[in-house]
C-alpha cells in the first residue's frame, strides 16, 4: 500500500520515523522539530495504514503493515526509529530496510496481557470489555503527564485521533499478544529505549533477553509511553547519543 509521507531537513543523517497505534506522522513534530534544528538530519515520517493522511485497509495484519514500510521508505537510512506499534512493525521490516541502525521507544514487542491458561481464556472472551478496562488503567496512569502537554501538542494527538481507523486495534492488540518478538541477536545494530512504562510492552525479563543477544538498552527514568510527547528533549538526547 502507498503511505502518506513527509520528509523535512536537509540534513546528511537521514532517519525514518514510525508512529504508534492512533497516532500519525504530525505526532513526531516536536522530535522533528529538534532534529532539524541542528541541521544534522534529513527525517522522513510516514503514517501506517489506517493512520493520517494513509488509505484505511481491509486488513492490518502486522506483517502487512512492515511490507508497507518496507516498501515506503528508503533502504540504508542512517536509522529507522518506531515507537510503540511502530517499533512491533519496525522489527518485521528492518531485515529489507537494511538501516544503519534501528531504535525502538517502548516498542510492542511483548504486550503484559495473558494469553495462556484459564485467565487468558477469559481475558479474551470479552476482549473488548477487558482491554477497555486495562487502557482505562494506563490512560489514569498517564493522565498528569498528558494534562502538562502544550496545547500544540494536545492538538497534534487530537487531529491524529480523528483521521485514526480504530477498527484495527483489536486485532493488533491481539497479535503482539500472542506473537511476541523472538528474544534473538539483531539483524541490524538495534537499541530499545525504555520509559517507566515500558513493563506493559517490553518486559523487564525480554530486556534482559534482548540486551544479553547484543541489543542496546536504554531507560529514560521519570517518562512516560509517549515520551517523544512528554519529553521530546530527552528523548532526543537518547536518541542522538545512540546514533
Amino acid at each position: 500500500m502507498r503511505l502518506s509521507s513527509t520528509t523535512t531537513g536537509s540534513g546528511p543523517r537521514k532517519i525514518g520515523l514510525v508512529h504508534g497505534l492512533g497516532a500519525d506522522s504530525g505526532t513526531w513534530q516536536p522530535l522533528v522539530d529538534l532534529m532539524v534544528a541542528t541541521g544534522e538530519y534529513t527525517v522522513t515520517t510516514i503514517d501506517l495504514r489506517g493512520h493520517g493522511a494513509s488509505d484505511r485497509a481491509a486488513s492490518y495484519i502486522l506483517q502487512e503493515m512492515a511490507d508497507d514500510v518496507a516498501d515506503n521508505l528508503p533502504t540504508g537510512l542512517h536509522a529507522v526509529i518506531g515507537h510503540s506499534l511502530g517499533g512491533a512493525v519496525l522489527v518485521r521490516a528492518v531485515e529489507r530496510l537494511a538501516p544503519m541502525r534501528a531504535i525502538y521507544l517502548d516498542p510492542g514487542f511483548h504486550l503484559a496481557l495473558p494469553t495462556t491458561g484459564l485467565r487468558g481464556r477469559l481475558f479474551w472472551l470479552a476482549p473488548l470489555l477487558t482491554l477497555g478496562v486495562t487502557q482505562l488503567r494506563q490512560q489514569r496512569h498517564s493522565a498528569g503527564a498528558r494534562a502538562a502537554y502544550s496545547p500544540a501538542t494536545r492538538a497534534l494527538i487530537a487531529d491524529a485521533q480523528k483521521r485514526f481507523d480504530g477498527s484495527m486495534a483489536l486485532g493488533v492488540f491481539r497479535e503482539v499478544a500472542f506473537s511476541p518478538i523472538a528474544i534473538e541477536a539483531p539483524l541490524v545494530p538495534s537499541a530499545v529505549v525504555l520509559s517507566d512504562e515500558s513493563a506493559a510492552v517490553v518486559p523487564d525479563a525480554m530486556a534482559d533477553g534482548l540486551e544479553s543477544h547484543g541489543w542496546t538498552v536504554r531507560r529514560i527514568p521519570g517518562v512516560h509511553h509517549d515520551m517523544q510527547l512528554e519529553d521530546p528533549a530527552r528523548t532526543f538526547e537518547a536518541i542522538r547519543d545512540l546514533l
